[in-house]
């Protein structure tokens, strides 16, 4: 099971949202680079970075923070946020961005996964499906699409999508567990690779996670619980790595 730490980048800044709502955000750091050098020297092996701002308006107002991400680290990202053209997913792969996430355009302009796979390899894509009561959210989450997500997974598997980010909305920064019904549900039914997102909590959720393996689940995007320290190695790293926060900043954001 791969775990991916998220970086979620507003204004220039990394912060988390609670299920998606722009309104309850909590800074962590300002420089979105320094908190992806502290995933990676945690052992990260890939890292989710998404423009939260690009989800809303379309543009891609954080590249050059992603960019510099990009430059300082030696594992892959995948980046996901406001993706809506074959122009802005070039610009992301040029610059090495390992791959990227399609969300809202993925059922508003389904055309656009048929050209990008005419260019690019299933590996470098996949689309994000961010769901509520089984109904995918698309804008930022911030209206529905007319279909169940796993009818959109079908839809996006039959063009040649194979890999999936899976995210139950309304467990997503609660802190509270993760969907496991429902991401099984969209897996079984789906027959896709499958990254779960919203809702680990802790090493419990990370054993469930397991279980779903075998329909599969291979890999979990995790953001809160680990700003917050919820996993008891994380606060041996940080007591004995002094270097591991940069100016201690992170140190300070996740007391708040």
């Amino acid at each position: 099971m791969l775990i991916i730490p998220a970086i979620d980048i507003k204004d220039g800044r990394c912060v988390r949202l609670t299920r998606g709502d722009f309104n309850q955000q909590k800074i962590y750091l300002d420089n979105p680079c320094d908190m992806a050098i502290i995933w990676r020297k945690q052992n990260a092996k890939m890292l989710h970075v998404v423009d939260l701002d690009a989800a809303l308006t379309g543009e891609m107002v954080n590249f050059l923070k992603i960019e510099q991400i990009v430059r300082e680290l030696d594992i892959p990202l995948q980046v996901g946020g406001g993706i809506r053209s074959l122009d802005a997913v070039k610009r992301y792969l040029d610059i090495g961005v390992g791959r990227v996430v399609i969300g809202s355009a993925a059922v508003t302009n389904p055309r656009l996964i048929e050209e990008i796979l005419k260019i690019y390899r299933p590996s470098k894509i996949v689309v994000g499906i961010d769901a509520e009561n089984g109904v995918p959210k698309i804008k930022g989450w911030t209206e529905s699409c007319g279909m169940k997500d796993y009818e959109l997974g079908l839809e996006m598997k039959q063009m040649g999508i194979e890999r999936v980010v899976y995210t139950d909305i309304s467990k997503d920064g609660m802190m509270q567990g993760f969907g496991y019904e429902s991401t099984k549900r969209f897996a079984e039914l789906t027959g896709m690779k499958v990254t779960a997102s919203g809702g680990v909590t802790s090493s419990d959720d990370l054993m469930k996670l397991v279980d779903l393996q075998q329909y599969g689940v291979d890999s979990v995007i995790i953001g809160k619980a680990l700003y917050e320290c919820n996993f008891p190695c994380q606060e041996l790293w940080y007591n004995f790595e002094e270097d591991i926060c940069i100016d201690h900043n992170f140190s300070t954001a996740r007391k708040k």
